[in-house]
């Protein structure tokens, strides 16, 4: 049975359900019902934490709509009580004369409050009271889960209420109790209003503490009442769809925990498309995930297929381009090209754009002088002169005549060896051109070739991620969030929710399933990734990297490791210039 404590004179002291041992909150989702608060509110000699004392506390314990416990005493705050306070709170400095100093009731509060999360109206200010005493006492930082009845009433009841003090709640709420400016009253009164709130919170699917925390942003947003669309979401890894009212499939996104996601879209998330997205939404639907890795699949391969119009990401393969070195030719040159072909050409890629696939081939027209001619060379065939770039002498064209077949041969060896093997032959060069021009102050030149070489480094390293992935022919990996996973040339093939038992002969599939939506085929490792798979099997290598320190390797049929050199990524230059300091000069 509850006890009420009401204002002391002495001690501070609380009162629980015995056996009561609070638990920690590391599971955000955990129902309300299984949520331990605690209410506080403080009286204090003004409303300055720094400089300003308690003069009293008053905190009421509750779980499950029941009042557990309460906690109730007066403060010395060892300085004089002003005149105002006093007719504020009718507290007088005889009250608080034999009352205990702070530094003698902080223990018992602490304990009192434990694990709980702190309710306050206003909380902000009593917990910064709590918080200056805690440190003018040499004790350790509280910052506890923290719900601010006043931020909910603002959301929830703002257009019932003329303002949302706590006594008008009180009075058209019909609260049980009143507040007084006493410590102990007015906390038994946030009691009473928060249970009034967290009912109407359920009206928008509020069931756990992480949407209760995130509730003061979402209510007031212009599609709250959406909210309750995001009601059966699980709090797991998974993928969700917004689809409008026909059914259409409005945006794809991934998540570790779908519910919180989902309706963080309803707060935190800013971006200018989600006020639009929203207004569209008439369903979300979901895809629950066994691990963050095919959950992450998965949204490749929806926006692959699905192309939502809110997606950008993943949405424009179709625009993808390569940049081809025409082997099959007397004098190969470079050039960009949309698709593939059985021709016996080198290709890089797939790039995103053209404009990156055309910068990636300046930068190795810039350090390798191939051919810019675009006729076909064939024998017997004539020029009226040598092209722009032969004459400028930055290419080697046999339009300029007098071009020896095998030194011709030495470039092309030079390119593909940049290309494959050794960046270093294509990047160095590009690197100290570019250092030399930014210290001969030519900084718009120095930032074109920066801009050059980061496109390049970039292609180079999406190329090394593909070739390593393409050419391990199966892998198998234990799995940090649990189970397993099998990749054939980088495309996730299938999942053992338990982890793979075992992994040869006929018994290799048992307990398996396959991943839904995986391509019909995979990639080969003697040609180019299809540009419809690039982006999926960007995002498992970018997986594998991120957990290498956690995974453990299974199985492996194929290469898995390099001793290709290592590529460095330059990054493109800042919008304001080269990204090498310039400096103004007079006229």
């Amino acid at each position: 049975m509850a006890t009420g404590v009401g204002r002391s004179r002495g001690r501070g002291h609380a009162t629980t359900r015995s056996g009561d041992r609070q638990t920690s909150l590391e599971d955000l989702g955990q129902p309300l019902v299984d949520t331990v608060f605690v209410v506080l509110d403080v009286e204090t000699t003004g409303g300055s934490p720094g400089t300003d004392r308690l003069t009293e506390i008053g905190a009421v314990r509750l779980q499950g709509g029941r009042t557990e416990g309460t906690f109730g005493t007066l403060v010395n705050p060892g300085r004089a009580i002003p005149p105002s306070i006093t007719v504020l709170t009718g507290i007088t400095e005889s009250m608080v004369v034999r009352a205990p100093r702070i530094e003698s009731v902080l223990p018992s509060l602490l304990e009192f409050i434990g694990d709980a999360v702190v309710v306050g109206h206003n909380v902000r200010f009593d917990l910064g009271f709590l918080e200056a005493a805690l440190e003018r006492s040499g004790r350790p930082a509280l910052r506890p889960r923290s719900v601010c009845t006043l931020a909910l009433a603002r959301r929830l009841l703002r257009d019932e209420v003329p303002n949302c003090r706590l006594g008008t709640l009180a009075e058209r709420l019909r609260l049980p109790h009143r507040p007084s400016h006493r410590a102990l009253e007015d906390a038994l009164a946030t009691a009473d209003l928060l249970h009034v709130l967290l009912e109407r919170a359920g009206r928008l699917g509020v069931r756990g503490l992480d949407d209760l925390l995130a509730l003061p942003g979402m209510a007031g947003h212009p599609q709250a009442a959406k909210l309750r669309l995001t009601d059966r979401l699980p709090r797991s890894p998974g993928v969700y769809l917004f689809r409008d009212a026909r059914g259409g499939v409005l945006y794809v996104g991934k998540a570790t925990n779908l519910r919180a996601r989902v309706r963080s879209y309803f707060s935190s998330d800013d971006r200018r498309k989600v006020g639009a997205l929203l207004r569209e939404t008439a369903r979300i639907d979901h895809r629950s995930c066994p691990s963050t890795l095919e959950a992450e699949v998965l949204e490749a391969r929806l926006i692959r297929t699905l192309l939502p119009r809110y997606n950008r990401h993943g949405t424009n393969w179709q625009r993808s381009q390569f940049v081809k070195l025409t082997l099959g030719e007397a004098f190969p040159r470079l050039a960009v090209v949309r698709r593939v072909r059985d021709d016996g050409g080198f290709y890089l890629g797939p790039l995103r754009s053209r404009s990156q696939a055309q910068r990636v081939v300046e930068a190795i027209e810039s350090v390798v002088p191939l051919r810019r001619c675009r006729q076909p060379v064939r024998a017997g065939s004539t020029r009226p002169g040598p092209c722009s770039a032969a004459q400028l002498g930055v290419a080697t064209c046999p339009c300029a005549g007098g071009v020896d077949p095998d030194d011709y041969a030495r470039h092309v060896e030079r390119a593909l060896t940049g290309l494959t093997s050794d960046p270093s032959v294509l990047v160095g060069p590009l690197h100290a051109r570019m250092t030399d021009l930014a210290a001969a102050q030519r900084y718009e030149e120095a930032a074109l070739v920066r801009e050059r070489l980061a496109d390049l480094t970039r292609a180079l390293h999406r190329d090394r991620v593909f070739r390593s992935l393409t050419a391990c022919s199966r892998l198998v990996v234990t799995l940090p969030d649990g189970g397993a996973a099998e990749l054939r040339h980088g495309i996730l093939w299938r999942m053992w929710p338990d982890g793979p038992t075992p992994l040869w002969g006929d018994r290799a599939a048992e307990g398996a399933r396959d991943v839904e939506a995986r391509p019909g085929r995979a990639p080969t490792p003697d040609g180019p990734v299809p540009a419809e798979l690039a982006d999926e099997l960007l995002t498992a290598a970018a997986w594998l990297v991120r957990h290498a320190a956690t995974l453990r390797v299974e199985c492996v049929d194929g290469l898995l490791a390099s001793d290709w050199p290592r590529i460095e990524v330059v990054r493109p230059s800042p919008a304001s210039g080269s990204g090498l300091r310039t400096r103004s000069t007079a006229a």
